[in-house]
């Protein structure tokens, strides 16, 4: 027994000397020391022995297991170490290659021009608002004096949320006026900026939903040449220095008197082309003088206090700003466009 004790000793050093990874070591583990392997199996032969024999042969084969394990536990943390190191050679950097090159995306052409009209008008003064896009008719028509009956609260125009027409997306940003004159102090100098919602049918210079620009000054003895005056500023330090505009007549039940402002199509420069429909002139806001009544409306006294109002077309300010085409562009996203600003 000693000898098959010894030979098992010999066999199994040199096998876990010659193992080439962790598994062959479990493998070798269960082959000489687990329940069925041959230390095991000799040792059962231990009930021949005499009770002279059995205390040395069992020393021995302590001794055996113990050199098996050491081996074991000896080889099994040079192989991890083997395959650390080996692992970290194929897998290493050469840090002085160059890497590859961060994809840096470009601001959308159309909050390029909305960041100049706010610090246009912040150096003017202005405030900055913004507010929901989910608002009540009480705020987007009924205090801004389109009452029931009006051509733009009409089902055909406005998405609505309930069938009293009470909720829907806003259709302007007009409603942040109204706040504003129910919370702000006189005198009152403000932009709301945000999207807004219409049934427009898309095409090059409409869309179902886009984004505007109101502003409004209520103060004492403010005219309409105020609003011409400061609206003539923004739009040249927009679009450069000589910039033609021109003011037509209009209506809106927010505004009395009322106008309209176009700039000179800058794709034609005023002959007419699809862009501007043929007439050399694109519609860019509209404005006027605050309507007493709405004054009255937030508590107001119109015969102490005036103010204009305006609401432009941050798309079509876009366009004119950057000479685009088709306002269509502006929504598809594609990476071509985009990368060109």
């Amino acid at each position: 027994m000693k000898e098959q004790l010894e030979s098992i000793r010999r066999q199994a050093l040199d096998a876990v000397a010659a193992a080439a990874d962790p598994a062959q070591l479990e493998e070798l583990r269960v082959r000489f020391l687990g329940k069925k392997g041959e230390l095991t199996t000799v040792l059962k032969q231990m009930g021949k022995l005499s009770a002279e024999e059995r205390p040395v042969m069992g020393q021995i084969a302590n001794d055996v297991r113990a050199a098996i394990e050491s081996a074991m536990e000896t080889a099994k943390k040079e192989l991890v170490a083997k395959a650390l190191e080996q692992r970290l050679l194929d897998e290493a950097l050469d840090v002085t290659v160059p890497g590859t090159e961060a994809k840096i995306g470009h601001r959308h052409p159309m909050y390029i021009a909305l960041d100049e009209i706010k610090e246009i008008f912040i150096g003017m003064g202005f405030t900055v608002l913004d507010g929901p896009e989910v608002e009540l008719a009480e705020l987007n028509f009924d205090r801004l004096n389109a009452e029931e009956g009006h051509p733009s609260r009409d089902w055909s125009d406005t998405f609505y949320f309930d069938t009293d027409s009470r909720v829907m997306l806003r259709s302007q940003t007009s409603p942040m006026q109204v706040r504003a004159m129910d919370t702000m102090d006189l005198p009152i100098r403000i932009i709301a900026p945000g999207r807004v919602y219409r049934k427009d049918e898309v095409d090059a210079t409409h869309s179902p939903m886009f984004h505007q620009v109101e502003g409004m000054v209520i103060d004492k003895n403010v005219t309409m040449a105020d609003l011409k005056g400061t609206l003539n500023t923004v739009v040249e330090q927009l679009y450069g220095k000589g910039t033609k505009t021109r003011f037509r007549p209009h209506h809106f039940p927010f505004t009395e008197p009322s106008c309209e402002m176009d700039v000179q199509c800058h794709k034609c420069g005023g002959v007419g082309c699809p862009t501007c429909k043929g007439e050399g002139w694109i519609e860019l806001l509209g404005a006027g003088m605050i309507h007493p009544r709405v004054l009255e409306m937030s508590g107001i006294d119109p015969n102490e206090y005036s103010g204009w109002a305006f609401g432009i077309g941050l798309e079509r300010t876009a366009m004119r700003r950057f000479k685009i085409a088709d306002l269509r562009l502006i929504f598809e996203n594609d990476v071509r466009f985009l990368e060109q600003f």
